[in-house]
């Protein structure tokens, strides 16, 4: 049997240990895995690393960057401050330039306004 192409648990190939899609060992986190348990990586380096294919990327390997949970911290808390100006942001993004009323969702990107006034018939009638 032949071992899958992104196995390297010694790091020799890749410069740290790499592991496929599914097959990471138990001891190591994501950066998502860690904030649902409240921590962050507080500076550690990156420990592992899990690698596969996609389509969605230009040479065709994604990856996935693991971190030792006991080096972690626990997350900041959310000052006063941080949660205001977090807060105005996300009204920002719903603000409408075009009829200056807040959307009640976040303006399409690609439209740069809501959609009442990026679609021509509604403004038409």
């Amino acid at each position: 049997m032949s071992r899958p192409r992104f196995w390297d648990p010694a790091g020799e190939r890749f410069g740290i240990p790499t592991f496929p899609w599914r097959m990471a060992p138990d001891g190591y986190l994501t950066r998502r895995q860690l904030r649902t348990r409240g921590l962050r990586p507080n500076g550690q380096p990156v420990a592992a690393q899990i690698l596969w294919h996609s389509r969605r990327t230009r040479d065709g390997i994604r990856a996935a960057y693991l971190y030792r949970p006991e080096l972690a911290c626990p997350v900041r808390p959310m000052t006063p401050a941080k949660a205001a100006a977090l807060a105005a942001a996300n009204r920002a993004r719903r603000l409408c330039p075009g009829c200056g009323r807040d959307a009640g969702y976040v303006l399409p990107a690609h439209l740069g306004t809501c959609l009442p006034c990026a679609d021509p018939a509604a403004r038409a009638a």
